[in-house]
């Protein structure tokens, strides 16, 4: 089964950042509507993200999230790993009976393997940061709007927030 924490908490806060730097709300029914995700499961990853200071909410009527602190102190690392708790990159498979070289000794190969490959992606996802991200989507917006012979970028037809 494919682990949609990660991906779903990242469109989360990227959302958040791009909807600050514009001056406009994000709440979390505004965040389900644009990931067509059902509100409680954006409820319950806002849940190590605000722990973790990644962003916070104001409550009440006006109320809305924001980023807990600027958004090029936010790695995508701190993302991954405030939502992905202590949940390894890939899991090896059960105890298998032993009957063979590659039986006998698949489980610490493994286990070796997906400890560099997780090492490998904590070390991409520290390199950049929410600022970093958003700024890419702008510039791939842009150049994918001039490539369209000037039309309205992809931003331009997303609905209005409250």
């Amino acid at each position: 089964m494919i682990d949609l924490r990660f991906p779903t908490a990242l469109q989360m806060v990227l959302s958040v950042a791009d909807a600050q730097q514009n001056g406009t709300r994000a709440t979390s029914a505004i965040l389900a509507t644009g990931l067509q995700a059902n509100p409680s499961f954006v409820r319950k990853l806002m849940v190590p993200l605000t722990r973790d200071g990644i962003i916070m909410s104001t409550h009440g009527r006006q109320g809305s999230i924001h980023l807990g602190r600027p958004a090029d102190q936010i790695s995508l690392q701190d993302i991954y790993l405030s939502v992905m708790d202590d949940k390894p990159l890939w899991g090896k498979r059960p105890d298998v009976p032993q009957c063979c070289l590659v039986s006998a000794n698949t489980g610490w190969f493994f286990d070796t393997l997906a400890g560099e490959a997780e090492q490998a992606c904590l070390e991409v996802l520290a390199r950049r940061t929410v600022a970093d991200a958003l700024r890419e989507l702008h510039e791939k917006d842009r150049r994918l709007s001039a490539q369209d012979g000037g039309a309205a970028p992809a931003s331009a037809n997303l609905p209005p927030a409250d």
